[in-house]
Formats: C-alpha cells, structure tokens, sequence
C-alpha cells in the first residue's frame, strides 16, 4: 500500500477511491490526473412544421329581417333579426330573439293582410320588414237563429275567474325552453273532429271560434309533447271547461294548452322532451266526447296547429 494512502484519514481514503475512476491506473508513486472526458454531441432540434391557418370567413352582417315560414292566418315565422339589433316586435307584439339573433313570431286567426317587422339597432336606427299575410277561407256554418251568450251562475263566474287566473300566469311564464326551434310532431293520430278557427254566425252575429285542433280517440289513449318544453300548469282539479289541463311552454313566447285529458303524467316545472309521454286522451270539463283539444298561442295570437305539422302519420 502507498504510504501517502496509510496515512491519510477515513475521509481522505474515501475521497481518493471515489476519484479512482479518474486514475491512469499508473504505479503508485504517479500522482493523480484527471482524464478528460468527451463533451455529448448537441442534437440539432428538429425542424418546426409550420401550419397556416386561414383567416375566418369574414361575417356578412344582416341589413335586413330574414325568415321563413307560414305567412297567412293563424300561421308563423322563424329566422334572424338585422345585425346589432336592440329590440324588435311584430306589430307592436315584442319579438325575443337568442345570441345568434334567431327569433319566433306568428300570425293570430284575425290578423289582416298586412303586418311589419320592425327592428330598433343599438344606433337607435330602425329597420322594417314588411310583411303580406295570406288570408284563409274559415269552416263558417251560417244558423239562422239569434246568438244567445249562456248565463253563468256566481259560483261560476267565482270559479272561472281563478281558473283564467293560473291560464294567464302560465303563458307569461319564460322557461327558457327551445322547442320553437323544431319541426313540431302530431302529439295523437286519429280522426279530426274539429278545426282551428271554425265558426258559426248566428243571423249576422259571429259567435266564438273554435281555438283548437281536435282529435278524436277513446279514453286513455296517449297523447305526447310535439316539441320540446317546460310544463308551466297541470290543472289540478279538474276546470269547468278545459277539465284536467295541461299547458307547456316552448320558449319565445309560444306555448300549448291540451284539454280534456283523462289522465296527466307529468309534473309543474318539468322539462319534456319531443315525443314524451303526457298523458292520456279523455272527455273531462266541457266535452261532448273523448278527444285531445290542442291550442297554440304565441303572446296573444292564437295559431292553427296544423300549420305546424306535416302529414298524419299512419
């Protein structure tokens, strides 16, 4: 053993043997060399792809309202207000429109032959569409005898203005439901017993018209949603003329009312989906016979169901 080595202490002998792998391996009276070792190669990085992106299409904006839809009595429009649009109504009607500025309007049973969009900007400038409403040959039967409005008792009259009370409230309800969107679906199948806006005129005098579709089937038939939507009422007595009834918003104003169910599944504030389950089909309230009475209003136009529907299906 190298003397230096003997006399060194613990800590120097360990260092010394860790710097063993730095030795030339010559005798013991060499002193130490480090050996030099090679430095790693740099790796050149490797080239960048460089992907160009085209620029977005630039975003025509709308001058003008556009839409499509049914333009006569008792029908409906959807489509897009002009761009930067603050407010916008139809025929004083206020119009709501989401972020893309789609919008929903319709056409009451009595509207005339002629009816304005109109579109206030954030620049306070309007815009205004006008628009032709086709007029419609109405079912009208013709009685020769004088018109005589049915005398209601107090109780009646008590009962039915609350009973008006909740109807009004669930029309003024927002949900936020997007079922104006869609392409509506037949909620039944069967025979029509009664159309939208059919009237009689009683010597001159007209009496009121019918507001619904009517479609005959027997008790406990299903009946189910024809768009998406939030139940806003579900009568939970029966009421003296609708019976067991049951009202769905579907957003932007536009709402349904089912009368005479024999049964009603679903529940206040819940969100149905087209195509669910409602209830049944029944003669409950003011009814002759078992049949599903489908009303549509948007604010305060009452609408013909079937222009929102294509074909019956068998």
């Amino acid at each position: 053993m190298n003397l230096r080595l003997a006399k060194a202490g613990a800590g120097s002998i360990a260092v010394l043997m860790a710097l063993g792998s730095c030795t030339s391996g010559a005798d013991d009276g060499e002193p130490l060399r480090e050996v030099a070792q090679p430095l790693p190669q740099a790796t050149a990085p490797a080239p960048t792809a460089i992907i160009r992106v085209p620029p977005p299409a630039p975003v025509t904006a709308r001058t003008t309202f556009t839409y499509d839809g049914e333009l006569e009595q008792g029908g409906w429009i959807r489509g897009k207000v002009p761009s930067n649009t603050r407010s916008a109504r139809l025929e004083g009607q206020e119009i709501g429109f989401d972020d893309d500025g789609r919008f929903f309007a319709a056409f009451d049973r009595d509207q005339g032959p002629r009816a304005a969009l109109v579109a206030t900007l954030e620049d306070g400038r309007t815009v205004t569409s006008e628009l032709t409403i086709a007029p419609r040959d109405w079912d009208l039967e013709y009685v020769n005898v004088p018109y005589r409005a049915g005398r209601s008792s107090a109780e009646f009259r008590r009962l039915r203005e609350g009973e008006i009370a909740q109807i009004v409230a669930a029309r003024a309800q927002e949900t936020g439901a997007e079922g104006w969107r869609q392409d509506f679906i037949w909620p039944a199948t069967g025979r029509i017993s009664g159309r939208f806006g059919a009237q009689r005129v009683y010597q001159g005098k007209p009496g009121p018209y019918h507001s619904g579709l009517d479609i005959a089937q027997p008790t406990g038939t299903p009946y189910k949603a024809p768009a998406d939507g939030v139940v806003t009422l579900v009568a939970q007595d029966p009421f003296t003329l609708e019976g067991n009834l049951l009202m769905i918003d579907h957003g932007m104003g536009l709402n349904s009312a089912f009368l005479h169910s024999a049964t009603i599944v679903v529940r206040e504030g819940q969100r149905v989906r087209q195509g669910q389950y409602l209830g049944t089909i029944g003669a409950t309230g003011r009814a002759t016979g078992p049949h599903l009475h489908w009303s549509l209003k948007w604010r305060d136009s009452r609408l013909d169901p079937l222009l929102f529907l294509g074909p019956m299906p068998d």
